[in-house]
């Protein structure tokens, strides 16, 4: 019979993050502060992060112990399985294999606690108090509001302001777990009644978010602030998924020859592909690693290549990534989780130096690509994923044609349970396609500051 999960025990679980600067031919650049274009040093973060968690920023070792305390709670759904989907494979026709990282079985049926737990950790070992953040599709924002609950942390959340419309069992998630939510942009920060202001309907954005969050934070010595995704720690703290994938695929005997990933800020795709390409730079795979991203938020695909702001009031530090601008306003796509104006300065780094390659694909094939999956292995993923899921069937076919063999593997990064009303719109033929003019790109871009 098929083989369909493959499993580890709770005793393989890796005990480290990797840490893929350690590895890079030339390091990322430094991010700058906004008035001088110097590089800044740790203390421009010590308002937002506990230093343990800006030293994991900075560091350039390889290799970073998980405690003891967060592989406790790990253990409470990892390792997480790697399923083979033989029934999407015979849907298909294709004689390739297809294998997929299932990070729905965490508490917050997604990827996300796998730096929410360390990230809540840290901070209570540091004296914080509370914590403050943004959440797009709002699987971020429970996450985090289930670690700090472990932690004893208050939680405050920003929820992007159309998802916050979209997704409200998401938000009934969070307060579930003790958050309080906040539809963004608010009234209650400068940010966002600047905006309000301008315009009261406003659908907000991730950019428009953190801003709202790290104003909370930054003047307040019991408050700190925590990013989803997008900075170099969090990327670290997502290395468990390839690091549990590498010692999974072994079990079977198969390497990858392609490694899809859907994008935004890149938590997930780097979670994913990171330790791969350890493994293709020490020669030991040559896989091909693509990123997918929205073709309406495409920051590798039609950004810069500059310093931006991580938001959208320009409070953070200046950092080199693919960008749209950070006035750049997505359109209110479905998948909440993928509408970042910027990449992470490490996923750009990478493609910057070659080392993987990027596309785009609208919604309407992202969600057609999320039934199918559904209907062959039986799991509604989340929006984001799907867009990864399209990718693996374009090349599933294209295998197809050419009758090559090839493995397949991806990270179904989340369940979609609570983005039933986006499955709505797709079936009854509601859902289009955005088509983002090249004005808007421009306009947007208009904004990067000058260097």
């Amino acid at each position: 019979m098929p083989q369909h999960k493959i499993l580890l025990d709770e005793s393989e679980m890796p005990t480290r993050w990797y840490n893929l600067v350690a590895d890079l031919p030339s390091p990322p650049p430094p991010p700058l502060h906004p008035g001088t274009h110097e590089p800044v040093g740790p203390e421009a973060f010590e308002a937002l992060f506990p230093m343990a968690l800006i030293e994991q920023e900075v560091t350039t070792e390889r290799w970073v112990d998980i405690p003891e305390a967060v592989l406790d709670v790990y253990r409470l759904w990892r390792p997480s399985p790697l399923y083979r989907a033989h029934n999407l494979e015979k849907a298909l026709g294709t004689p390739a294999k297809i294998y997929y990282k299932y990070e729905g079985v965490s508490p917050a049926g997604s990827h996300k606690p796998n730096t929410a737990v360390p990230q809540a950790y840290y901070n209570a070992q540091a004296g914080v108090k509370k914590l403050t953040t943004e959440t797009g599709a709002g699987q971020w924002g429970t996450a985090l509001a289930f670690a700090c609950a472990l932690f004893d942390l208050t939680c405050e959340v920003w929820q992007v302001g159309a998802s916050y419309d979209q997704k409200p069992y998401r938000r009934m998630m969070i307060e579930a777990f003790g958050a309080v939510v906040h539809r963004s942009p608010s009234a209650l920060t400068e940010a966002g009644r600047a905006i309000l202001a301008d315009r009261p309907d406003h659908p907000g954005s991730l950019g428009i978010a953190i801003s709202e969050a790290v104003e909370v934070a930054a003047p307040d010595p019991e408050v700190r602030y925590a990013l989803g995704s997008v900075l170099n720690h969090v990327l670290l703290h997502q290395t468990i998924i390839g690091e549990e994938a590498l010692l999974q695929l072994a079990k079977v005997g198969d390497t990858p020859d392609v490694i899809v990933g859907c994008t935004g800020g890149g938590s997930n795709f780097a979670g994913l592909a990171f330790p791969f390409l350890r493994e293709k730079l020490a020669g030991r795979n040559d896989a091909v690693i693509r990123a997918v991203e929205p073709s309406s938020c495409p920051s590798l695909t039609r950004g810069v290549y500059a310093y931006d702001f991580g938001d959208t009031a320009g409070l953070t530090p200046l950092m080199k990534m693919h960008t749209l601008g950070h006035d750049f306003v997505p359109d209110p796509i479905h998948s909440g989780g993928l509408r970042y104006h910027g990449m992470a300065p490490l996923i750009s780094h990478v493609y910057e130096l070659g080392l993987m390659e990027a596309i785009s694909v609208q919604q309407t094939e992202a969600f057609a690509a999320g039934l199918q999956f559904a209907r062959s292995e039986g799991i509604l993923p989340a929006p984001e994923p799907t867009h990864a899921l399209a990718a693996c069937i374009r090349e599933a076919l294209e295998c197809k044609e050419s009758g090559q063999e090839k493995v397949i593997l991806t990270a179904l990064c989340g369940h979609g349970h609570f983005d039933l009303a986006a499955y709505d719109s797709y079936l009854s033929g509601r859902m289009t396609d955005e088509e983002v003019s090249p004005e808007r790109f421009r306009d947007a871009l208009a904004t990067v500051p000058a260097m």
